[in-house]
């Protein structure tokens, strides 16, 4: 049975920068900051006092009452926000569709951290019976995809999917499974995370994970930098519509671009450090590639990873090398975290709305922060202003906790 061909046809987001997919791109190109100082918790006790925090989102100004806020976590909330963004940006018209066919699978790394240190807050000082009847429904880490599945209907496949960092992108490349093998005609994909939480920054600054840039927030994320000092912690929420080609043409969507290619592995190195090589992730960049039936030259910018730790930048370097040999000096490649942050399980859903913007526009996005490599940091890492240029495939590489390595692949239509 051939493989049904896919495509990208509604955007959507929730960021430091705003919930209009195509506003906060336009950020995104003038290399704007989405990093400051964290202001709704007092951060005076931690060595980190920096996020990129959103601090202007209501879950009301999209239709929900005050009590059916308070029954979802965060995490979910940007979740909800983000795939109604996105389904409007789409057109698409559930009551029209057969949503048996229509789905929504949903990555996150941490899932209802906010819910969980409030109850658990409340269970030590005030006791158990204290404790939110909705403790659970908030905090599990499928909350959010039944809520949007719950908001539109669909009655297709629903998945939760935890890999760390890698969460987001997995989910957009099971979603395209789903769609390529016929299960579905619809799937709302991606990732939320909410874990702008002090026990979560604690956390991190515990790992040492985290930059500790805090008199400049605006030059903490500096991946590939060779002055790089950590990961910035930030949150929110990015999907895309991923639909059967024929189906998107027939009710005239447009189409931002065509998901060609998945492909996922493991290091099975250690549970925090990625392979110092890059082994896991040029497997998975590799298999994208030929998932995708294109060559390795045909690919033209890289959304990387790139998280600003000096681990990971060196680590998918050498990965990038690896796979396209040559021609890696040919590639665009540029990390939107250095204006984001690090919205951990959300950042592969997040990566691939401007990995498809990338294709549209046929715009590399810019590095910001990036002054010098160090030694072996040598790829044109976009730096500080975007690059217009021919973009035929693109790809957006997303590697979690646990050795989970995720690389989708983009075709420009």
């Amino acid at each position: 049975m051939s493989k049904k061909r896919v495509v990208i046809t509604g955007l959507g987001l929730v960021t430091s920068f705003g919930q209009d997919a195509h506003a906060v791109w336009t950020k995104i190109l003038a290399a704007e900051n989405g990093i400051n100082t964290i202001q709704k918790f007092d951060t005076s006790e931690f060595p980190v006092h920096i996020g990129g925090e959103i601090v202007d989102f209501d879950l009301a100004e999209y239709g929900f009452t005050v009590p059916e806020v308070r029954k979802m976590d965060r995490f979910s909330q940007f979740a909800l926000a983000a795939s109604i963004n996105a389904v409007n940006d789409s057109n698409i018209k559930f009551e029209s569709e057969d949503r048996t066919r229509c789905g929504v699978i949903i990555g996150s790394g941490i899932g209802g951290m906010e819910t969980l240190e409030e109850e658990h807050s409340k269970l030590l000082n005030k006791g158990p019976r204290r404790v939110s009847p909705f403790c659970v429904p908030k905090l599990m880490g499928n909350a959010a995809a039944g809520n949007i599945a719950i908001k539109f209907g669909l009655q297709g496949v629903n998945l939760a999917l935890v890999t760390a960092c890698a969460s987001g992108a997995h989910a957009v490349g099971d979603a395209l499974r789903q769609v390529q093998n016929g299960y579905a005609d619809i799937v709302i994909a991606g990732g939320s995370e909410a874990a702008v939480t002090p026990l979560a920054l604690a956390s991190f600054c515990s790992l040492k994970a985290l930059s500790r840039r805090n008199d400049d927030p605006a030059a903490a994320s500096r991946p590939f930098d060779k002055d790089r000092d950590g990961f910035v912690l930030g949150e929110g929420a990015g999907m895309v519509i991923l639909e059967e080609y024929e189906h998107a043409v027939k009710r005239g969507a447009k189409i931002y671009a065509e998901l060609a290619g998945f492909g996922m592995t493991c290091d099975a190195y250690h549970i925090t450090a990625p392979h110092p090589e890059g082994e896991g992730a040029a497997r998975a960049m590799q298999v994208a590639i030929e998932d995708g039936g294109a060559t390795p030259d045909q690919v033209d910018y890289i959304n990387a990873h790139g998280t600003s730790t000096p681990l990971n930048d060196a680590g998918e370097t050498a990965a990038i090398k690896n796979v396209f040999g040559d021609h890696a000096y040919k590639l665009s490649v540029s990390s939107t975290k250095s204006e984001t942050g690090h919205l951990l399980g959300a950042s592969g859903g997040v990566e691939a709305v401007f990995t498809a913007l990338a294709c549209k526009h046929q715009t590399a996005p810019p590095t910001r922060n990036f002054v010098e490599g160090e030694e072996g940091l040598d790829l044109d890492y976009t730096p500080n202003k975007p690059k217009e240029r021919e973009i035929r495939y693109a790809m957006s590489n997303s590697f979690g906790f646990g050795g989970h390595n995720a690389a989708l692949l983009f075709k420009s239509l």
